[in-house]
């Protein structure tokens, strides 16, 4: 069985970002037993906005507590990390960059 990702219960509230006023957004446990929260792929899309839009402090802290999330899914083995570093979009690379040293071990 595998472990769930970091943060699981903080993404619960950070997701809640993206949906209406009094909605709230599942964790699901996964076949190998670990629990995810759901949302946290739109959750980062949408901090890749703010991101990009000039926001930093608190946006960074919530790119980086859904990275383990990420990994958790299989995002960065579709889309690798030297992918998210390519181009000119810096939210993307910040994501991207937070991926490489986790899955460097960092």
């Amino acid at each position: 069985m595998s472990d769930s990702p970091v943060h699981t219960a903080d993404l619960a509230g950070i997701n809640r970002k993206i949906v209406a006023d009094g909605e709230t957004l599942p964790a699901v446990k996964l076949r190998d037993g670990s629990t995810v929260q759901t949302g946290t792929v739109a959750t980062m899309l949408h901090n890749i906005a703010l991101y990009n839009a000039g926001e930093r402090g608190e946006v960074e802290r919530q790119l980086e507590l859904a990275v383990p999330t990420l990994v958790k899914v299989g995002l960065f083995e579709l889309f690798p990390p030297r992918e998210w570093l390519a181009g000119d979009n810096p939210g993307r690379r910040f994501v991207g960059l937070r991926a490489q040293a986790l899955l460097a071990g960092d």
